[in-house]
């Protein structure tokens, strides 16, 4: 039988695993990311990680043991085959590991950067059973999507024959640009239509350039350009166009992504004064909007003692910036433990290293301000854990009579979000939850047939890669309906 090239069967990874005894590969230690000094990094918006060099990432990937069953890959929401561009980065083949990338993942370079790894591909290694770190997939995905870029490979799909049938999508965030390259891939017509004015949805607007450059999201934009995605910004589906203008314009099928984008408040008092705001209006000021930098006019919110309230990492992204915008005291307020934050633990280690402080069993109860209405402490209730949740973590309770006032003069908000109504308010028919989002079935397919769903507008909040792979698995399934009538 004849060896394949990208198989696992290849003559070149049978090469690789007899090179090498699997204990020899479990002796070499996981490879750190180089990272920028914390000192330096406060002052300005350059990314932290650094990126491996070639070496670490030989090295790292000579790490993967290319398992009979690698379940890395079940703890994928894409399915990326990570046996497949890992090998290719052990032998050298950067561009042949980025190919293998682009196969199932639409933005590689950025989930190699954003995603929560240890709580999914990594979390699945076989290394976690020998009580050893696991390979460094996440470095190893940025590294091969960041090579290929820097070599100019380009990996896109080129335009697939079209099948005559044209699909539109609401959302331009994860979920809406994993949808449009899978479609765009068997053919159909693609228009991404977006109400700000930029691509990337919260790509750009909500994660920090400190975790997540610009550039890198732009080149993957510009990849799914060269496949035929056309995008359209300043565009409010419901408002600017309605459903049935996309109906009549020949449309013949909706991918709704329009996300989670109100932002939630705790409901005490004084979260109506000057200096209390959410994290989504603070993050979209600085990272979308230009605030406080050169050359933009946008109201930059600051402060010298700033409260960050929340667990996740979008509480850490908004920490993290505050200290870049000259906080001198930045803290997390968080009514659970350190250990029960749902923020990934490189994100707080990083927090940790920039000065950030961490005010755990803590849970605001009021705000106070000053004679003009400037938020000037926060009123915590100090607590403790009790029993369980429903979602399995320690309910916070608590700890009578222990209530401390903590001078601040900014708030940041970041106690979740809920779903973007106007979708579902504007289109008749489309049955919603009693949370706001879209009701789908197994395929993604909501109440009207034509008409799929996913991301945050269905989770109501998850991370960048669940939103991708419901993009992946409602192409799959509208294609399917479309083509063959289903």
């Amino acid at each position: 039988m004849a060896k394949t090239t990208q198989g696992r069967d290849a003559e070149w990874r049978e090469e690789l695993r007899a090179a090498m005894t699997a204990k020899e590969r479990t002796a070499i230690p996981r490879t750190q990311m180089p990272t920028l000094a914390p000192d330096v990094r406060v002052t300005n918006n350059m990314e932290v990680n650094s990126g491996l060099s070639r070496e670490q990432a030989v090295t790292e990937a000579t790490r993967c043991l290319d398992c009979p069953t690698p379940t890395c890959v079940e703890g994928c929401p894409v399915g990326i085959d990570i046996p497949g561009f890992i090998k290719n980065i052990q032998r050298g083949a950067i561009s042949d590991a980025a190919a293998v990338l682009k196969r199932t993942s639409a933005l590689p370079a950025v989930c190699g950067r954003v995603c929560p790894q240890e709580k999914q591909c990594e979390s699945r290694c076989i290394y976690t059973k020998m009580k050893k770190q696991p390979v460094a997939i996440g470095y190893l995905e940025r590294f091969a999507a960041d090579s290929a870029a820097a070599e100019a490979v380009d990996n896109s799909s080129e335009a697939a024959e079209r099948n005559g049938m044209k699909v539109a999508v609401v959302g331009s965030g994860p979920a809406g640009l994993s949808f449009a390259g899978d479609m765009a891939k068997r053919g159909f017509e693609v228009d991404v239509f977006e109400a700000l004015h930029e691509i990337g949805g919260v790509l750009k607007y909500g994660i920090p350039e400190f975790r997540l450059p610009n550039s890198v999201v732009d080149a993957e934009l510009d990849s799914l350009r060269r496949a035929g995605v056309r995008f359209h910004t300043d565009t409010v589906i419901g408002k600017t166009l309605s459903y049935e203008d996309l109906l009549n314009d020949g449309f013949s099928g909706l991918f709704v992504a329009s996300g989670a984008g109100l932002p939630r408040f705790i409901g005490i008092p004084g979260e109506n004064y000057i200096g209390v705001l959410s994290s989504n209006e603070y993050l979209t000021r600085i990272n979308l909007m230009g605030a406080g930098r050169q050359g933009y006019d946008t109201p930059a919110p600051t402060g010298r003692r700033v409260a960050v309230v929340g667990g996740g990492n979008t509480a850490m992204d908004s920490v993290r910036t505050a200290r870049r915008m000259g906080a001198e005291r930045a803290m997390i307020i968080y009514r659970r433990s350190e250990a029960e934050m749902p923020a990934r633990i490189e994100e707080v280690h990083h927090a940790k290293e920039e000065g950030v402080e961490f005010l755990t069993l803590c849970n605001p109860i009021e705000y106070k301000a000053d004679e003009r209405g400037r938020v000037r402490s926060v009123v915590v209730q100090r607590m403790e854990l009790g029993e369980p949740d429903a979602s399995g973590r320690r309910s916070p309770v608590p700890v009578e009579g222990a209530i401390e006032e903590i001078d601040v003069d900014l708030v940041i908000v970041s106690v979740g979000v809920s779903p973007n109504p106007l979708i579902p308010n504007s289109i008749e028919g489309l049955d919603v939850t009693s949370r706001g989002t879209i009701c789908v079935d197994d395929n993604l397919r909501t109440s009207i047939p034509v008409i799929f769903a996913g991301g945050d507008i269905v989770r109501g909040g998850a991370t960048v890669i669940l939103a991708m792979g419901d993009g992946r698995r409602a192409a799959a399934s509208m294609a399917a309906q479309l083509l063959n009538n289903e």
